[in-house]
Order: structure tokens, then C-alpha cells, then sequence
């Protein structure tokens, strides 16, 4: 699960939650959606139990969570990750970010 940042979900109504891990996805899934009932969320819902039970990869489940809290807009915009930020600094050579 590593190579997956961590994502914040803000839920419907308000509060919001980081999720890490398929623990995570599995608590987020029961808070407050725009819709339970989408396609996208039922995928998810079901590939995140498969992945607690062992029976489907992480990875697999966790994409599919990311796209249906993606899809009802509850994602926080991320910005650039760390390394992609020390990258920009040493490429512009100013310490001050991406070159002009």
C-alpha cells in the first residue's frame, strides 16, 4: 500500500478522514457518500471486503476506492508529492521551485 498517498476524503454533511490502507477505505466506505448506491461505489465496497478477506490484491481495491470518492468529488485536491517538490528545487537550481 505504500506506493498509494494517502488520501483525504472530505464526507457529505462535513468531517473528513485520511485514508492509508484498506482499514481505512473499509471505515471511509461507511461514512456519509453523495450516493451508496452508484456502480462505482458498490465495486469498491465489495473489492475492499474481498481485500480484507485476503481474496483480492490491495492495490486493485484501493484504485477502485480512490475512483468512486473521486467520481462523488469527495477527494481533497493534492498537491505535488515531496520528492516531485525536491525534484522542482534542484531542476530550477534556486531552491524555489519549478524553472520559469
Amino acid at each position: 500500500m505504500s506506493r498509494f498517498l494517502p488520501l483525504t476524503i472530505h464526507f457529505v454533511g462535513g468531517g473528513t478522514m485520511v485514508v492509508a490502507s484498506i482499514i481505512d477505505a473499509k471505515k471511509a466506505l461507511g461514512g456519509r457518500w453523495k450516493s451508496k448506491d452508484v456502480p462505482s461505489f458498490a465495486r469498491a465496497a465489495r473489492l475492499v471486503d474481498d481485500a480484507v478477506a485476503g481474496i483480492c490484491r490491495p492495490a486493485i481495491a484501493f484504485a477502485a476506492f480512490k475512483k468512486a470518492a473521486a467520481e462523488q468529488g469527495l477527494l481533497e485536491p493534492g498537491g505535488p508529492s515531496t520528492a516531485l517538490s525536491i525534484l522542482d528545487q534542484l531542476w530550477s537550481g534556486d531552491d524555489k521551485g519549478r524553472p520559469k
